[in-house]
């Protein structure tokens, strides 16, 4: 085997390595945010109609999705992503509301 193959061989690992432990971390870091987002609204330390609660929620999905579809776990991604759109949904509804409100 000559020497460019090795470096070819071990680079490729190294970025193997490297895009795991991202999406690791963004799988771990979304989990963060929604168990963070569902804590704050249980104990009524945020409102569960803010903006911040969606965008959290919407924020935290995604960084699942990320994770899930790098590891083919597609119903998991599925539910994530129809979780983005109620969270976005939702969102743009408490944006509506702060604007005929004033």
């Amino acid at each position: 085997m000559e020497v460019t193959d090795l470096f070819i061989r071990e680079s490729y690992t190294q970025i193997r390595m490297m895009t795991k432990f991202l999406v690791d971390g963004s799988g771990w870091l979304g989990a963060a945010v929604l168990l963070l987002a569902y804590a704050l609204v249980s104990f009524k330390k945020m409102p569960p109609d803010s903006g911040a609660y969606q965008l959290m929620n919407a924020g935290g999905s995604a960084l699942l999705i990320v994770n899930t579809v790098f590891y083919r776990a597609f119903p998991s991604a599925f539910v994530n992503l129809i979780w983005i759109f109620i969270a976005t949904a939702a969102y743009l509804r408490v944006k509506r509301r702060a604007v005929q409100n004033t």
